[in-house]
C-alpha cells in the first residue's frame, strides 16, 4: 500500500507542470512516471531532484551511456528493479547493445 499519495499531471501546480514537461519532453514521452510524481509531493524536493539529475547525468569526462551503465551497477547492488528498469531503457535509448548490457551484468554480478 503506497505511503504518499502520486501527484497526478492534472492535479499539478503550475511549479510541478513545469518540472513534468520537462520530464516529458527528455523522456519522449507523455507521461510522467511514479518515482517523479511521488517527488512531487514536495515541489522544491522535485525540482531539485531533476536539476541534480541533469546536471550528474549529462556529457562531461563520463559520456552519458557510461554514467547510465554505472547506474544501473549501483541500482542492481541497491536491489532496485524500479531504477534497474529506468536506467536500462535510458541506457538503451542511449545505444546500449544487447551484448554490453550482458558485459554489465556479468560485472555486476561477479563484484556483487
Amino acid at each position: 500500500m503506497p505511503t504518499v499519495k502520486m501527484v497526478e499531471y492534472e492535479d499539478a501546480s503550475p511549479e510541478v507542470r513545469e518540472v513534468y514537461a520537462a520530464i516529458m519532453a527528455a523522456k519522449g514521452t507523455d507521461n510522467v512516471p511514479n518515482f517523479w510524481k511521488t517527488a512531487a509531493t514536495h515541489p522544491p524536493l522535485l525540482r531539485q531532484l531533476w536539476d541534480e539529475l541533469g546536471q550528474v547525468m549529462a556529457a562531461g569526462a563520463l559520456d552519458p551511456l557510461t554514467k547510465e551503465l554505472i547506474a544501473i551497477a549501483v541500482s542492481a547492488t541497491n536491489g532496485c528493479d524500479y531504477c534497474i528498469n529506468s536506467h536500462t531503457a535510458a541506457a538503451i535509448n542511449k545505444g546500449m547493445t544487447p551484448q554490453q548490457h550482458g558485459e554489465l551484468m556479468s560485472v555486476i554480478a561477479l563484484f556483487n
